[in-house]
């Protein structure tokens, strides 16, 4: 960029903070990776002086507006960048790159800081996200780990990045275990733009000389949609299988949905959503476990009468390496370091063979 207050979004890594002067609401939906939030209108502030804009008069709006953000920005030096050095540079966005990181840089700039604007704003950053995200996957070689239902893919992965290994952990940035129990007890999944963000900045930080291990996932993983690319380089890539037995698998998901003894009612309503695939009668008798307590015969009838089944068809069709997939054999629930270890010490894993 020719003038000397502006940056791109490649310029990003020379910057030692990246200032969000958006609303809260704003940047809860999706914002740069490691962005503060410092907004120069609140969620009220914003609505109020939109309001007036369209209502009274742009002049009445920008009068109010700006003595709200000149108190706003007053606060932030105040508290968040009092102890700043002269030599700190950070980069300001808003939406579009207009009045509001503009006002943030001005006055940073007036006291001696050399702060950019970026140029476009976070509208700038969300097109370059999704352009990137329709190439970043072909970069990588990835290896696919599959297996059924609560036999530890996810714990397999957590394994393997406790290695050094490179791990896209889709679960994770979804917040949700990708099945119909998968909500997270604690925590609500990010929006669609704020996962993709994370994908992006996942692949943007692997070595395309190494592999990435990911777990086979379907095209929606809760509420989120994988990006297409993604979900294509995946399908095409080779496979891994974890195998152990049925009882590892039982004591394993009765550790990772345990949070469901506590709301058994809740765990009950969700099963009613089987009712048109497996009938009445069966989700009743799910229930009677489910009032029991008899967490293991529950578990393991699920896994009989529906993961498995549902799962075998769906990694079949979607997966073209699974039916060549070498055998990852995991003895129970303290045996997927053992297996990680040998797996992040292969010589395709050190980026030989790639």
């Amino acid at each position: 960029m020719a003038h000397p207050d502006v940056a791109s979004i490649a310029d990003l890594p020379a910057f030692d903070a990246i200032v969000d002067v958006r609303s809260p609401g704003e940047y809860a939906e999706d914002r740069i990776p490691g962005a503060w939030n410092c907004p120069v209108l609140d969620d009220a502030e914003r609505a109020r002086v939109g309001t007036m804009y369209a209502q009274d008069s742009p002049f009445a709006a920008r009068k109010v507006g700006a003595a709200l953000v000149a108190r706003n920005i007053a606060h932030h030096i105040e508290t968040r960048f009092a102890d700043f050095p002269r030599g700190w540079r950070p980069l300001v966005y808003c939406w579009r790159g207009g009045q509001r990181s503009g006002s943030m840089t001005l006055v940073l700039r007036q006291i001696g800081w050399d702060a950019r604007q970026l140029a476009g704003g976070y509208r700038a950053f969300r097109r370059s996200v999704v352009a990137d995200l329709e190439v970043l996957p072909a970069r990588h070689r990835f290896q696919v780990i599959c297996g059924p239902t609560g036999s530890g893919k996810s714990r397999l992965l957590r394994a393997l990045q406790s290695k050094g290994a490179q791990v896209l952990d889709l679960e994770a940035l979804a917040s949700h275990r990708g099945s119909l129990l998968g909500d997270m007890p604690t925590e609500a999944q990010p929006t669609q733009k704020a996962f993709e963000t994370s994908v992006w900045a996942a692949l943007r930080g692997f070595d395309p000389a190494r592999p990435v291990f990911v777990e086979a996932e379907s095209k929606r993983i809760g509420k989120l949609r994988v990006p297409e690319s993604l979900i294509d380089r995946m399908r095409d890539s080779v496979c891994l299988r974890v195998r152990s037995d049925t009882s590892v698998r039982v004591d394993l998901l009765m550790q990772e949905y345990e949070h469901f003894f506590a709301t058994p009612e809740r765990l009950g309503t969700i099963l009613d959503a089987l009712v048109p695939l497996h009938g009445h009668e069966v989700v009743r008798q799910w229930k009677r476990w489910i009032d029991a307590a008899d967490w293991p015969t529950l578990v393991r009838d699920l896994l009989d009468r529906h993961y498995d089944p549902a799962y075998g068809r769906s990694v079949v069709s979607h997966f073209v390496g699974y039916a060549e997939a070498d055998e990852l054999a995991v003895a129970g629930l303290d045996d997927y370091d053992r297996v990680a270890a040998a797996l992040a010490a292969s010589p395709s894993t050190s980026g030989a063979s790639a």
